[in-house]
């Protein structure tokens, strides 16, 4: 599975941390064992449940924010790095995987993909930070899984969890207002 994973993941490439990379990967692997979704069903799937007949898939919207919060550590980095430090492994690796947990919060039924009584107890970013933590990624990327969405609006956000929000946002809200008349 970790092959598949970083298949699915060429971007696990830019964690410079080999330890990172591999708990990253293996925390991956470890939503496969427990999801009944596969990487092709990934392929395939739509990002959000909240967008009807959303064309956008998950992986495409995955990989989107990935790129997205990558570019922008690097330009704020450029241009305010002196002031303002940003952790490059901690947005990427937290890009990576803040939505690792949907794979316990999704299931598919007659090829649909629909919300599974799991996720409809404890959302992407609670199940996300549980792998990650049972896998070993540190406390500063579970904090990006744990605030890249609205429950993270009740605490302060690092830097790099303000960017993978803002980055995570940036792919979903222009699809959301195309659905919305």
């Amino acid at each position: 599975m970790l092959d598949q994973v970083r298949q699915l993941w060429p971007e696990i490439a830019w964690i410079k941390d080999p330890e990172l990379q591999e708990r990253t990967a293996a925390t991956w692997a470890r939503a496969f064992e427990l999801s009944p979704l596969t990487p092709e069903d990934l392929q395939r799937i739509p990002f959000t449940l909240l967008v009807p007949d959303c064309a956008v898939t998950f992986m495409e919207h995955k990989r989107c924010v990935v790129h997205i919060a990558q570019r922008s550590a690097q330009a704020m980095q450029e241009h305010m790095g002196r002031a303002l430090p940003i952790d490059m492994d901690v947005v990427v690796a937290g890009a990576i995987l803040i939505d690792v947990g949907k794979l316990l919060e999704y299931e598919q039924v007659d090829g649909k993909a629909r919300q599974s009584a799991r996720g409809k107890a404890l959302r992407h970013p609670f199940t996300g930070v549980a792998l990650a933590m049972a896998c070993g990624v540190p406390d500063a990327i579970c904090h990006v899984i744990a605030t890249h969405a609205g429950e993270g609006d009740m605490v302060k956000r690092s830097t790099e969890a303000t960017i993978v929000h803002h980055a995570d946002f940036m792919s979903y809200l222009p699809i959301k207002n195309l659905a919305t008349p």
